[in-house]
């Protein structure tokens, strides 16, 4: 007899490591989601900004069956076609000149991270190994990248963090200046925080950066994991700001859902990772590559960029129609489509309480900590849909206002 499996089933099977939503999603087309009673949902989470086509979109499910009857996996023992093809288009499209291939954007920081300490070790000497992050920061769940992401609760209670790593303020420039010097292989930051607030980099802090790198000769570092292909109205973001870092870390999005992240740099940079410094078992996968390939030939044309700028207007447009009926948020912020709107003092803390009543009102949302509600939709999500998930949202917001 068959079991379907239930919420209850991920607390007695699965760690306890998520606490996930009482409804379980079976089937998803575009920006709609359907749960196990037959329930539909707006997605305004997009899986945290990786269903960058939404769900099931022909042209990714497309690749998807094609190469699957093709080849899956080889090795790195072997390269294979859409790997090359997809490490051609990312060149092509950006900076870069070498591309690493590999399963997650946690993979594609730590690769970015080794890869600085290696160059500079290469190029300057043992001495050379300082990295500068920032406070709030999230560059991922491996050890080295929670110790160099700015958020303590991700690295506490593991042991002794990796050493070398050292944390300045965000958009403060001064901050950055009292830790850099000649020991200072890298400084890694988000154009745009995600995980800390949805906060844009301002156009003098991130140039100011670069500027710091070139004086002491050290690598800019950009994690847009979460910013990239795509989301931010560009292909990435770096694009909108006209500053061009020495590496790019790029994931999410990139696959559309489909599990594949990417490590960009210069060739100057790039020919440090010699041969046997790194490696990454499922990285190259010619199924991943082929996917991912799709998603960023999609994605980058004028009708889709030039789309996620209009709806982010719209989506602005309705979160302040909203805020003025109700005045439950402070700021509104962002770039593309990815949207924070951090809650009003007298909601201070509650915009994980709008959640659940999201969900009860037909749609799927996020937050950027307690304090921040957060929307990383589909980047073609049909107008119709945003104006309908806003009215979803509205009614939710109407309960969470009524409770306080």
């Amino acid at each position: 007899m068959s079991h379907t499996p239930s919420r209850q089933d991920f607390d007695h099977y699965m760690a306890p490591n998520y606490s996930p939503q009482q409804v379980i999603p079976v089937r998803g087309e575009g920006s709609r989601l359907w749960d196990q009673e037959g329930r539909e949902y707006i997605d305004f989470a997009g899986g945290i900004a990786v269903n960058s086509l939404g769900h099931c979109h022909p042209v990714l499910v497309d690749a998807l069956k094609t190469q699957g009857e093709k080849l899956w996996h080889l090795s790195n023992v072997f390269t294979n076609e859409p790997a090359l093809k997809l490490a051609k288009a990312l060149v092509e499209r950006t900076f870069a000149d070498k591309v690493f291939l590999c399963s997650s954007g946690g993979e594609a920081n730590e690769a970015a991270l080794k890869l600085a300490r290696r160059w500079a070790v290469d190029n300057h000497g043992e001495h050379k190994d300082k990295i500068i992050s920032f406070y709030q920061s999230f560059h991922g769940r491996t050890f080295f990248t929670v110790s160099v992401g700015g958020q303590p609760k991700y690295s506490q209670g593991f042991g002794p963090v990796p050493g070398g790593i050292l944390h300045a303020t965000y958009n403060d420039l001064e901050s950055v200046r009292k830790l850099v010097g000649d020991d200072t292989c890298a400084i890694m930051v988000e154009p745009m925080q995600g995980e800390g607030g949805i906060v844009p980099g301002t156009q003098d802090f991130l140039q100011g950066l670069r500027d710091l790198c070139d004086e002491h000769q050290a690598l800019l570092i950009f994690d847009e994991v979460q910013t990239g292909v795509g989301r931010s109205g560009e292909l990435y973001a770096y694009k909108n700001y006209g500053i061009t870092p020495d590496i790019l870390t790029s994931a999410k999005s990139l696959g559309g859902g489909f599990p594949v992240g990417a490590m960009l740099a210069t060739d100057a940079v790039a020919k440090s990772l010699v041969i046997g410094t790194h490696g990454s078992t499922y990285g190259g996968n010619a199924l991943a590559s082929a996917v991912a390939l799709a998603a960023v030939e999609f994605i980058d044309t004028p009708e889709v960029l030039e789309g996620v700028k209009k709806r982010h207007d719209l989506f602005c447009e309705h979160l302040e129609t909203i805020n003025r009926k109700h005045g439950v948020f402070k700021e509104i912020r962002g770039m593309g489509l990815l949207m924070g709107a951090q809650m009003a003092d007298a909601f201070e803390g509650c915009a994980k309480d709008i959640l659940p009543l999201a969900i009860e009102e037909g749609l799927m949302a996020l937050i950027a900590g307690p304090n921040v509600l957060r929307m990383a939709p589909s980047l073609v999500i049909p107008e119709a849909d945003i104006v309908e998930g806003m009215a979803r949202l509205e009614r939710a917001i109407e309960r969470l206002v009524a409770t306080e």
